[in-house]
């Protein structure tokens, strides 16, 4: 582990430098509560809720552990509605509605608020006030950060480059998530009209934990305990895991999610803007191939056209049909394992120390 781990997991109350990531739609308190309590850190992802929904699931989360929660909240630009670009949008996937028997919709919303915006999920969590919370896609601004660290609260936030971890340090935020092009769901970019890069986990990590005097928390490809010592080796205080949980039972993916996730043949990954106007990493299916023929349009602002996507996929998924589910995977998905959670975080302990101990023993035998 880096020298300054011990910090960051005492700060936090935990035994290991494993943090289950929030994805929002897929977490639930069963699985943040089964993280924490065996020494992790469990999140919830609320940006899909209001404030009344994402109380609820914090007040369910603790009454099945006293172990620090992280709660997770976008942070995106309002989106700017465009209703020529939603139209077209809508008309393209017009035919594809139609194979199963139903219609698009006749317009399309903004179906998540941002936490720039919502004053109530503020008042909540300054109420309820849970050990972390942190924030994807950007930063809100000073007085909100300054309002939930004045409540005591330990905040993160998600970096795709060195760029944007300024920015986070610059904020007073406490540690940085370094999200690498490997991960699974959406990327945590401030603005998607800035060039991406697309830097690895490894290649983020350590630029971070070289550059900056924040914690580091490594995100993206991550899946055992091996890449969680790698991680470390290079800089990162703990290591943030998404697609290695979702099979475990306490998720709320669906059986097809299941499925695909542990059936030994799982299919590439890829980056897709066309599922919910953003870009993310999930299984490649037939709506990332709308998102990539020839003939697509600019896909609306995020979410916006996030509401044409669940449309799309709750239409074929009652006819039997998960073509076009948003099923997010990163790209080591291949080194899933369905277990439960807590069995899952103590096996990942395990792993590392064994890691840990092999690079030890691989220094003492060079050294002599």
């Amino acid at each position: 582990m880096t020298s300054s781990t011990p910090l960051f997991l005492n700060r936090l109350g935990l035994t290991t430098p494993i943090i289950q990531a929030p994805m929002a739609g897929v977490s639930t308190p069963a699985l943040a509560a089964a993280v924490s309590n065996a020494g992790g850190l469990g999140s919830l992802g609320v940006g899909a809720m209001d404030a009344a929904a994402a109380r609820t699931a914090i007040v369910d989360t603790r009454a099945l552990t006293s172990g620090p929660l992280n709660v997770n909240l976008f942070c995106h630009t309002p989106a700017q509605a465009d209703s020529q670009r939603e139209s077209a949008w809508l008309d393209y996937l017009a035919s594809v509605f139609a194979e199963f028997g139903a219609k698009p919709p006749e317009a399309l919303r903004e179906i998540y608020q941002s936490f720039q915006t919502d004053e109530a999920m503020l008042q909540m969590l300054l109420e309820e006030r849970p050990a972390v919370v942190s924030f994807h896609f950007g930063l809100p601004d000073a007085a909100r950060i300054q309002a939930l660290h004045d409540a005591g609260i330990y905040l993160m936030a998600s970096a795709t480059s060195l760029a944007e971890a300024r920015l986070i340090e610059a904020a007073g935020i406490d540690a940085i998530v370094a999200q690498g092009i490997e991960a699974g769901g959406h990327r945590g970019t401030f603005d998607p009209k800035v060039y991406d890069e697309g830097l690895g986990t490894m290649a983020l990590v350590r630029v971070l934990a070289r550059e900056t005097r924040l914690p580091v928390i490594a995100a993206g490809g991550i899946m055992d305990g091996a890449g969680i010592a790698a991680a470390l080796a290079l800089g990162a205080d703990a290591a943030q895991l998404g697609t290695a949980f979702v099979a475990c039972p306490e998720t709320a993916a669906d059986p097809a999610y299941r499925a695909i996730l542990t059936s030994g043949q799982t299919p590439p990954t890829t980056l897709t803007q066309a599922i919910s106007g953003r870009a993310a990493r999930g299984f490649a299916n037939r709506f990332t191939a709308l998102g990539t023929a020839a003939n697509a349009p600019l896909a609306p602002d995020y979410p916006i056209a996030y509401d044409a996507g669940k449309a799309l996929h709750a239409a074929a998924k009652a006819q039997g049909s998960a073509a076009f589910a948003a099923q997010w995977a990163g790209q080591a998905v291949p080194l899933a394992r369905a277990l439960p959670a807590g069995e899952l975080v103590r096996l990942l302990s395990a792993e590392l120390a064994e890691s840990i101990d092999a690079l030890a023993a691989l220094r003492t035998s060079t050294v002599r």
